[in-house]
């Protein structure tokens, strides 16, 4: 078994800030872990993958809220609440990325968010996210 890649841990991350949403805080715990069982039966995740991630969501989440105003700051007529829960979960990481992540150049932090949006998200995903992340790139 190989180590995952940033690409394949991003998409983890991703997926994680996404299920975040639909959980409360109490239940936090038990959705990672479910999480990590489904991703060991898809992807036979390394023990040292799992605690990368584990450790890299800990700081993304400790940070959404300095992140979501950043957000909510460019992404002018949108509310969070009216965004798309997808777009949010990728603006989440990629915004951490772009601010506190000082291994992921800038390009490769939207590069890769308008990758996820194109994935997961609706058709004008990847223009929205990539509007926002551009915004905040220039301002930071």
């Amino acid at each position: 078994m190989d180590k995952m890649t940033r690409r394949q841990a991003r998409e983890h991350l991703f997926r994680m800030i996404f299920l975040k949403e639909f959980h409360p805080a109490d239940e936090q715990d038990e959705v990672r872990d479910l999480y990590y069982e489904y991703a060991d039966q898809a992807e036979n995740l390394l023990d040292e993958d799992r605690e990368e991630l584990s450790a890299k969501y800990a700081l993304v989440e400790e940070k959404i809220p300095l992140i979501d105003p950043q957000i909510e700051e460019v992404s002018v007529g949108w509310k969070l609440n009216r965004m798309s829960r997808v777009d949010l979960a990728i603006l989440r990481l990629a915004v951490y990325e772009l601010l506190y992540d000082e291994k992921i150049p800038t390009g490769v932090a939207i590069n890769e968010a308008v990758e996820l949006a194109k994935t997961y998200g609706g058709d004008a995903s990847p223009s929205f996210v990539n509007g926002i992340l551009a915004k905040i790139a220039t301002k930071g």
